[in-house]
């Protein structure tokens, strides 16, 4: 499958060297997302179209609403809380202190509010991360080890099966999830990529239950069925490095997709004005709210 070309609206004008962790607040109508080595944390509003800064001062792999206000991050160092008045950074927990050379990557809250992100080491060497699960009580554990890229995660309308991307296996792992203990079992591959050009990156899910990548050098996002495995549509957009997928505005009909400029040259960002930038397309479909973190 070539996919479909389609020209996407810019919607922030950004050169992000690892632009990542979107996700749209049903609440506050804002789209949250992160330029991962430029340590900074974004708010886009779309009624106003200003994109708010938030420098972490070290790695940030993703951002989520807090319940109690403010955001929750998952830092180089750690999770920890953002306050949006102050724009103080308070520490929660640092599972991996003691493995410097690792950074937190991608991750979301699940449907009770626990908050998911695993690690990575910096330089992509395998099996070095961590997936960890970042419960209410602010209690930490660890979920799927060996992880080399941690990376794309979310769960079934029904909320009966987590979803789990390991970029260094590029696929999708399925798992049994139980909402009431967030324990996890059974694991199986349900969607293997079908293309050797690029890797699967982050994931969200549409109210059929559909799930989306961004492909990371696959120049776009593809969506597909998780009970077959088969790939349904191949949106090819103008950025080789897409990185993750998020569905909002009114209606949720809206699909934001985030990118990177990382070891991208000159030519090649010349050829791409849109690489690092916040942009988004019509997917056709609806998607489903994310989560805030209950902590």
């Amino acid at each position: 499958m070539d996919g479909e070309l389609v020209d996407p609206q810019l919607v922030v004008a950004n050169r992000a060297i690892v632009g990542e962790g979107s996700l749209w607040d049903v609440q506050k109508k804002v789209l949250y997302w992160v330029d991962i080595i430029g340590h900074a944390v974004y708010i886009y509003d779309p009624k106003t179209k200003q994109n708010r800064t938030i420098q972490t001062c070290q790695s940030v792999g993703t951002v989520v609403p807090r319940a109690k206000g403010g955001l929750a991050v998952a830092l180089h160092n750690g999770f920890a809380t953002i306050d949006m008045e102050t724009e103080k950074i308070t520490p929660i927990a640092d599972p991996e202190r003691d493995i410097p050379g690792n950074r937190f990557n991608e991750g979301k809250c699940d449907p009770a509010g626990r908050f998911w992100a695993g690690t990575m080491d910096y330089f992509c060497n395998p099996g070095k991360g961590t997936l960890y699960c970042l419960d209410t009580d602010e209690s930490v554990t660890k979920k799927i080890s060996p992880v080399t890229v941690s990376n794309g995660i979310t769960w079934s309308l029904d909320h009966k099966t987590m979803y789990f991307i390991d970029t260094g296996l590029d696929n999708v792992r399925a798992y049994d999830y139980d909402i009431d203990t967030g324990q996890i079992s059974n694991e199986r591959v349900v969607i293997k990529h079908d293309s050797d050009v690029g890797h699967f990156d982050g994931m969200s899910i549409d109210e059929e239950g559909m799930l989306w990548i961004a492909i990371w050098e696959g120049w776009g996002v593809k969506r597909y069925d998780p009970n077959t495995g088969k790939l349904l549509r191949y949106l090819r957009l103008p950025v080789q490095k897409t990185t993750s997928c998020a569905f909002g505005g009114e209606k949720m009909d809206e699909l934001y997709v985030t990118s990177a400029t990382f070891e991208l040259d000159e030519k090649q960002l010349e050829d791409q004005p849109l690489a690092g930038s916040l942009i988004k397309v019509d997917p056709g479909v609806r998607g489903v709210p994310g989560h805030a973190y209950g902590g």
